[in-house]
């Protein structure tokens, strides 16, 4: 049975040819969006193609697995796959990518533990350093002003999350760009961009090997940035949000000659300023379609022969 094994090499195919090709697109930073959803329709044809092999292998390796997947298919159909002229390579198989399926999900519950117990942390030092009033109830949503000397501003995803500013950036950030610096963080919770984090985050971690996973999480992380920077420039302008970024990160020496944790700033800033013409609907509406349909292939190659057995 060739099935499976075609499977894996699509993926392996997908897994190589998918991050190179947008690597050479010349589109990314002019449609973050756009390119976001590429990104996981690529990410998600390789985890079909290792899904749908594995249950392939388990049916050709168990009778058991065999009668739940064929249940309701005609004979015919469970003969057009020859599953019983497997060798024990099946079982190997499907155990492997279900350990790897495994080791996955206990991943993404550990990044989102992560998560979770930072946030509560986050969320601890919030009453710490901006407790409730006497007879202040808490508010879901709410902004949160804290003390600092540093400007800055982020957003605790989470059921409501909250947009935290500190004083030192209320009294930098004058008007616009104050409200252009919220926007940005509005963007990231309103697109639940932490969701994407988490789920980039699990796969590289729990497969450094793989390299489309290691490319998957940083374009995450470099793609919701440009992205949440695209809402607070429509709302209140390109010049308007770059400058906000300077003012928010001059202090941290990210435009010196010397490399910091915020080093894609300056990128951020000059796409802005440079303001990239964005692609035509029709052209954003095809690559959306297109890469919709990136993760239909693998199972159209897994029906191919039950296809066969009805013509």
């Amino acid at each position: 049975m060739m099935v499976p094994v075609a499977l894996l090499l699509l993926g392996a195919l997908t897994a190589v040819a998918g991050p190179r090709l947008l690597a050479r697109a010349d589109w990314t930073d002019r449609e973050p969006v756009v390119a976001l959803w590429v990104w996981q329709c690529v990410v998600a044809a390789v985890l079909l193609c290792c899904a749908l092999s594995m249950t392939l292998s388990a049916a050709a390796a168990w009778q058991a697995v065999r009668g739940h997947v064929f249940a309701s298919a005609p004979s015919g159909v469970v003969d057009a796959y020859a599953l019983g002229t497997t060798g024990p390579w099946a079982a190997l198989t499907a155990v492997a990518l279900a350990c790897a399926g495994l080791w996955s999900g206990v991943m993404l519950v550990r990044e989102i533990a992560r998560a979770r117990s930072r946030r509560g942390r986050e969320q601890a030092e919030l009453l710490l350093r901006a407790p409730l009033l006497p007879g202040e109830e808490a508010a879901d949503g709410r902004l949160v002003v804290l003390e600092g000397d540093r400007p800055d501003a982020w957003w605790l995803p989470g059921a409501a999350p909250r947009l935290v500013v500190t004083t030192a950036a209320l009294r930098r950030l004058k008007g616009r760009r104050l409200d252009a610096v919220l926007a940005h963080e509005q963007g990231h919770a309103q697109a639940r961009h932490d969701w994407l984090l988490h789920c980039s985050g699990a796969l590289a971690g729990g497969f450094p090997q793989i390299p489309v996973f290691a490319a998957f999480r940083g374009e995450m992380h470099r793609l919701v940035e440009l992205a949440a920077d695209d809402v607070a420039s429509r709302r209140h302008g390109r010049l308007t949000t770059a400058l906000a970024l300077v003012e928010l990160n001059e202090d941290r020496g990210v435009f010196g000659p010397v490399p910091t944790p915020h080093a894609h700033v300056p990128q951020r800033v000059h796409r802005l300023l440079a303001a990239p013409d964005r692609l035509p609907a029709r052209h954003r509406l095809r690559l959306t379609a297109t890469a919709a349909l990136v993760p239909v292939i693998p199972v159209l190659v897994a029906l191919v022969p039950s296809l066969r057995a009805f013509r």
